[in-house]
C-alpha cells in the first residue's frame, strides 16, 4: 500500500488551482494566517528506510567523496541541513522548487505536481527541462514511497508548507531543507539563494537574481504611473471574492512593480463590494462577464473606467508562472502583465486592457 502524506496546508500561495478545486480556500490565500503545521496530517506515521538511506539524512551519502565547496548548512523553520556532498539526485517536494533547481541547470529526478495547472507544459521552463518528463511524487499528498524510490540524495522544500512530522519523515529518506519562513513568507530572492547553496551554485543563482530584479527595474523606469497606485490582486471562488495580501508572492509580484496593496484584503463579502475597488483592478480566475455578473461590481469605478485586466482562469499560463513565482516564470509573467497594466494605469478609459 502506497504510503501517502496528506498535506492540507492552512495557506498555499503558490498555487493557482481551477474554482472547482476550492473546497481549499487555503490554497489561494495569503501566508500570513498560520503555520504549515495547521490542518496537516498523515495517514502514515512512519517509513521504512534502508540504513544508507537514514545515514544520508544524516550526512550524505558516506562512500561519496568530498565535494569542494561542501559540505555546507541551510537554516530553516525546522533546525539545520547539513548537505555533506554535491547532490546527484533532487527530489523537490514543494510547491515551486523545481522551477528553481531547473533554473540552475538541476533536473529534479522527482517532483511534486503544481495543482490546477499543466504544469508539465509550462512555457517557460521548456528550454531548461530539455525534453525531459520530470516524474511526480504527489499532488495533494506527498507519496514517501515514491520518493523514496527516487534514491534522492537531497531532498528540497524550501515553499513546501511541511509540518515537522513530514519534515521528519522526509529527513529520513534523505537531507531535506525545509521551509525556510514560517507560513511560507518568502521571497523568491530567498528561496533561490537556499537552493543555490544546496546546489553550489550560489553564483549562478546571484546573476540570475540580478537579471530578474533587473527586468522588474526596466518595467518600473518605462511606466512610472505604476508607482503609488494601488492594485487590488481579486481572486474570483466559488466562496466568493478575496483580496490577496502583500505577503503572498502573487501580490508580491505587483508591488515589485511599484504598485501598492490595498487598504482592504482576504474575503469580501457579497455586500462590501466597494472594497475591490483600487486604481488598478486585477483578476484571476475570471472572464470579465463572470467578474460582472454582480451589479454593484458593476458599478465599480475600476470597472466603469476600464482599470480592470482579466488575467484569465487558474489553469491558465499567466495564473501558472504568478504561482511558482520563479526566476523562470518572472519574466514571462512580466511580459504579459506589464502591457495590459500600462493600459489599465494610463488615465485614460477609452484605453481597454487587453484579456489574457
Amino acid at each position: 500500500m502506497s504510503l501517502l502524506l496528506s498535506h492540507r496546508p492552512s495557506r498555499r500561495p503558490a498555487l493557482l488551482v481551477p474554482a472547482a478545486a476550492l473546497a481549499l480556500v487555503a490554497g489561494l490565500t495569503a501566508c500570513s494566517s498560520s503555520t504549515g503545521s495547521a490542518g496537516s496530517t498523515t495517514t502514515a506515521s512512519t517509513v521504512s528506510t534502508s540504513p544508507s538511506a537514514t545515514s544520508a539524512a544524516v550526512s550524505g551519502s558516506a562512500s561519496a567523496a568530498v565535494t569542494a565547496g561542501y559540505p555546507v548548512t541551510i537554516d530553516h523553520i525546522f533546525g539545520s541541513t547539513t548537505i555533506a556532498t554535491q547532490p546527484q539526485r533532487v527530489v523537490t517536494v514543494g510547491f515551486n522548487e523545481q522551477d528553481f533547481a531547473l533554473a540552475l541547470g538541476v533536473v529534479p529526478v522527482g517532483t511534486r505536481e503544481f495543482i490546477g495547472n499543466d504544469f508539465a507544459r509550462r512555457p517557460w521552463a521548456q528550454e531548461a527541462l530539455g525534453g525531459a518528463t520530470i516524474p511526480t511524487v504527489g499532488e495533494q499528498q506527498l507519496n514517501l514511497e515514491q520518493i523514496a524510490a527516487a534514491d534522492p540524495d537531497l531532498i528540497l522544500g524550501p515553499y513546501a508548507f511541511l509540518d515537522q512530522n513530514i519534515y521528519d519523515q522526509l529527513s529520513a529518506i534523505a537531507p531535506t531543507v525545509g521551509d525556510l519562513a514560517p507560513a511560507g513568507a518568502v521571497s523568491w530572492q530567498q528561496e533561490l539563494a537556499a537552493v543555490g547553496t544546496a546546489l553550489d551554485k550560489s553564483a549562478q543563482a546571484q546573476e540570475l537574481a540580478a537579471s530578474v530584479e533587473q527586468r522588474f527595474t526596466d518595467a518600473k523606469t518605462a511606466h512610472p504611473e505604476f508607482a503609488g497606485k494601488t492594485l487590488a490582486l481579486v481572486l474570483l471562488l466559488d466562496s466568493g471574492y478575496y483580496v490577496l495580501e502583500p505577503t503572498d508572492p502573487r501580490m508580491r509580484f505587483f508591488t515589485d512593480l511599484g504598485f501598492s496593496a490595498p487598504s482592504v484584503t482576504g474575503q469580501i463579502a457579497a455586500e462590501n463590494t466597494a472594497d475591490l475597488n483600487a486604481d488598478v483592478v486585477a483578476v484571476l480566475g475570471a472572464a470579465q462577464a463572470e467578474f460582472t455578473a454582480d451589479p454593484l461590481v458593476q458599478n465599480l469605478p475600476a470597472v466603469t473606467e476600464n482599470r480592470v485586466v482579466y488575467f484569465g482562469p487558474f489553469t491558465g499560463d499567466f495564473a501558472g508562472a504568478l504561482g511558482f513565482s520563479s526566476p523562470l516564470s518572472l519574466p514571462y509573467a512580466l511580459d504579459v502583465a506589464v502591457p495590459r497594466l500600462a493600459a489599465a494605469a494610463d488615465g485614460d478609459p477609452a484605453t481597454v486592457p487587453d484579456a489574457v
